[in-house]
């Protein structure tokens, strides 16, 4: 695997990462109330807890794709410009 096509890895998993963040974000804010419906169900949850889950679990998602997608693809990006 050359530094070009990992770069592009790297790259293209970012955005569909961020595509998924951008999809949950949606569906979480239009269908609030049919989500917490749904979970309450399954769970005893009060609509702070389940909105606290939620935007907890976007965060680690978030931090996660800066560090496992971003920051690979940044290194790769300097390390590509200083060989050149």
């Amino acid at each position: 695997m050359t530094i070009g096509l990992a770069r592009d890895f790297f790259f293209w998993c970012a955005i569909a990462n961020y595509g998924v963040l951008l999809l949950w974000f949606i569906a979480f804010t239009s269908a609030h109330e049919l989500l917490y419906r749904l979970h309450a169900r399954c769970f005893k949850l009060s609509i702070a807890h389940f909105d606290a889950i939620h935007y907890s679990g976007m965060a680690f998602y978030k931090i996660g794709v800066l560090v496992f997608n971003v920051a690979p693809y940044i290194a790769l990006r300097v390390i590509m410009s200083r060989g050149s």
